[in-house]
């Protein structure tokens, strides 16, 4: 059996109705009585309490707030489960989760301002008229060589024309058809 909630936040240094909103959104479980059990409290207190905002530990002129066992306190912590969150995630690593969040923003910040980061958009672009140029190079190529080289081998120059356009596709359609691997 547990202690009562006014019981509960006298000893932990709090307001009862503190105590209450903890109840309320989860953060410490309550016994089906109603009581609330004070180690089984205090483990999700701190475990989901933000370690800048905990209470000052009581004066030294309240009593202490649970009788002195023969461990240490810590080890007595220990020997309690810690009680699952609501959320999955303790208060200190949902922070820590978020702090790294926020390092990897201003990282890709800092990689901006020194242009070290390309825009995905601009590069596709880019990437796409560059090879539309390439592409529309080669097309034109067998017209403005067939006649030099039909003249250097001796053939008619519309059909070494029409044999180099019918290559020069045939390894563009090639070219088409492989799939880029982006990783």
């Amino acid at each position: 059996m547990g202690v009562s909630v006014r019981e509960y936040a006298r000893r932990r240094g709090v307001s009862h109705t503190a105590v209450r909103k903890a109840v309320q959104t989860g953060r410490i479980p309550q016994e089906p009585d109603g009581t609330i059990d004070p180690v089984k409290a205090d483990a999700a207190w701190d475990s989901q309490t933000d370690p800048a905002r905990r209470a000052a530990a009581p004066p030294p002129s309240m009593p202490s707030p649970t009788p002195k066992p023969s461990s240490s306190p810590s080890l007595q912590r220990e020997t309690v489960p810690p009680l699952p969150s609501t959320s999955g995630a303790t208060f200190n690593q949902a922070r820590t989760a978020h702090e790294v969040a926020k390092a990897q923003k201003a990282r890709i910040q800092v990689d901006r301002l020194k242009e070290e980061v390309v825009d995905r958009a601009r590069a596709t672009a880019l990437v796409f008229k560059l090879a539309r140029q390439e592409r529309d190079s080669w097309i034109t190529w067998p017209a403005r060589v067939a006649g030099q080289m039909a003249a250097e081998i001796g053939i008619d120059p519309h059909v070494m024309q029409t044999l180099l356009e019918a290559h020069v596709h045939a390894h563009l359609d090639e070219l088409a058809a492989i799939e880029p691997n982006f990783r």
